[in-house]
């Protein structure tokens, strides 16, 4: 689930503002995907997992067993991306070069899946998502940093937003 309910106006261009995603793995495992952007309200992005032993608040850093007793609790800062850096350049200056590759592109993609559900208002699969060729800005158009951004407003000076349910074909080749 996802929408607009306060980035409305053209200044915001085509983005939500609000987004739920419960994504269901093959080994039962269930991890749910929220964040809310609103001014004046209790703004949360996060990711929950839950599982047939417990539960983890990624996020937060704090595994529970089934009981909900805390099993686990990170003893890092909640300053991850600053963190990432550190790991990174020692990991280099160790002379240790580490390739992230793939666990960089199935969490992009496993995001983008998750916008695109938002977007169309359906239950997707990760092959609906990996298999679509529906590209939301045409990028290959930008060669220098003065090229025209690839989205551009309407006449109107609005930019085009998703509706769930409307124009699915426009977010993904998705039969409905």
């Amino acid at each position: 689930m996802g929408g607009r309910q306060v980035r409305v106006g053209p200044q915001h261009g085509e983005i939500f503002d609000h987004h739920a995603v419960e994504y269901t793995y093959g080994n039962g495992l269930v991890m749910s995907s929220q964040c809310r952007q609103i001014p004046d309200c209790w703004n949360n992005v996060s990711e929950h997992i839950y599982g047939s032993k417990g539960k983890c608040d990624i996020s937060g850093g704090v595994i529970f067993d089934q009981d909900g007793k805390e099993i686990f609790r990170t003893n890092g800062s909640r300053g991850g991306h600053q963190q990432e850096h550190h790991d990174l350049f020692a990991d280099l200056q160790n002379g240790i070069i580490p390739n992230e590759g793939e666990y960089g592109a199935k969490s992009t993609m496993t995001a983008i899946l998750g916008r695109l559900a938002t977007y169309t208002g359906r239950e997707l699969n990760w092959n609906d998502a990996i298999n679509s060729d529906v590209s939301l800005a045409n990028v290959d158009k930008i060669a220098a940093v003065g090229n025209q951004a690839p989205v551009q407003p309407n006449d109107k000076g609005e930019y085009d937003y998703p509706l769930p349910g409307k124009d699915i074909k426009k977010y993904i080749d998705f039969k409905a």
